[in-house]
């Protein structure tokens, strides 16, 4: 688990130097992975205008979480796997000045590239904490939306992932990321020979793992929309859900 771990660190942190061109959309030559699935690309004109540009050029995410998670003025924000801050920078132009957006990444170089680029944009309701996704720094109940970019796929431990979301989140807050997924009928050894668990493939759920482990978490009104193929059998994918108002 550890390894792993180690693996996708340094993978961020080479893209937090050299920018995400520089590992390519899975980490590895010869993945499989369609073009033009991963990046920046995935973002509108008028999102890409209002952000820095090492901010978009660090970008290694599969969609574009900010129209999955429908943010509202004076909202509070989780990004798990923040990275140089592109989502973190955007959902704050949404939230705007009554909101809060928190950014936990576990890479200091990305960490320092999403502060400088919060600078830069003088993003004054932006948080950037050094922490993993499966214990998050921060205290129960403390955000109205959990938003991520390509990134549960990337844990060793998913469902301390999506129990820290669950934990983070005030009863009827909302989970809207986007993730790759893969179709049902693939098992983790087809996952895996369609590209490296760093480049986000082989360590991604199918439909129905991803469905399951949010119920079992305790979360309602969940679903699992392809959007994007990635590679064969594999998806960029919306993934919505919601914490119970009780229990």
């Amino acid at each position: 688990m550890e390894d792993i771990r180690e693996q996708v660190r340094a993978r961020y942190a080479l893209a937090a130097v050299q920018g995400a061109s520089s590992v390519g959309c899975c980490g590895d030559t010869g993945c499989g992975c369609t073009e033009h699935a991963f990046g920046a690309g995935q973002y509108a004109d008028d999102d890409a205008a209002h952000v820095p540009q090492d901010a978009l050029a660090s970008s290694l995410g599969c969609g574009n979480p900010l129209a999955v998670a429908d943010l509202e003025p004076g909202e509070r924000v989780l990004d798990l796997g923040s990275g140089g801050g592109l989502d973190v920078l955007l959902s704050a132009r949404r939230v705007g000045p009554s909101g809060y957006v928190y950014g936990v990444d576990m890479t200091d170089e990305m960490l320092e590239l999403a502060r400088r680029n919060a600078a830069e944009a003088g993003a004054s309701n932006v948080e950037f904490r050094k922490g993993l996704i499966e214990d998050l720094p921060l205290p129960a109940g403390a955000v109205d939306v959990v938003i991520s970019n390509c990134v549960v796929n990337l844990s060793p431990d998913k469902r301390a992932v999506l129990a820290e979301a669950f934990r983070v989140l005030v009863p009827g807050g909302r989970l809207g990321i986007s993730d790759v997924v893969a179709e049902d009928h693939l098992s983790p050894e087809q996952r895996a020979e369609r590209g490296s668990h760093v480049g986000c493939i082989a360590g991604a759920l199918s439909r129905a793992e991803y469905l399951e482990l949010l119920a079992a978490t305790g979360f309602t009104e969940a679903e699992v929309t392809f959007t994007h193929e990635v590679a064969d059998g594999m998806h960029g994918a919306i993934v919505r859900a919601r914490r119970p108002m009780a229990g």
